[in-house]
């Protein structure tokens, strides 16, 4: 599958409401699933923070907390939690993979919801990124 198939896949994946709202397609990831706990500036302020168990972290200092660079590869495998060990214990933090590819798969097929899935947490991980201070 070429590279514009996955873009034309990804902007039906979103519902288009990146392009309707001037947002990336990270940005309206993160505010259709995320926002809700970690806050729509991500620090972890989101109004679902008082029923969770424990409070969602500021993702705004990951990079601070990591000497200064963003770890791209353990906040991507965070949102996806597709693979993580269950011996590391419960995870409150919904498995976006998960949910991403049943999503994509219905839409898309096997193989073409997994590329949407990827790259859906790729664009969500990306915008992550900028949020650094």
């Amino acid at each position: 599958m070429k590279r514009a198939e996955l873009a034309v896949l990804l902007v039906l994946a979103l519902g288009g409401t990146a392009m309707a709202q001037d947002m990336s397609y990270g940005e309206a990831e993160f505010m259709s699933s995320c926002a809700s706990c970690h806050g729509i500036e991500a620090r972890g302020d989101g109004p679902m923070q008082e029923v969770l168990r424990q409070r969602p972290a500021d993702l705004t200092v990951l990079a601070r907390e990591n000497d200064g660079v963003f770890p791209y590869n353990r906040v991507f495998s965070t949102i996806d939690g597709r693979f993580q060990v269950p011996s590391h214990g419960d995870r409150e933090m919904p498995i976006w993979g998960r949910h991403f590819i049943e999503e994509d798969t219905k839409t898309f097929g096997d193989k073409a919801g997994e590329i949407v899935t990827d790259e859906r947490i790729h664009e969500l991980t990306n915008y992550i990124k900028t949020l650094q201070r």
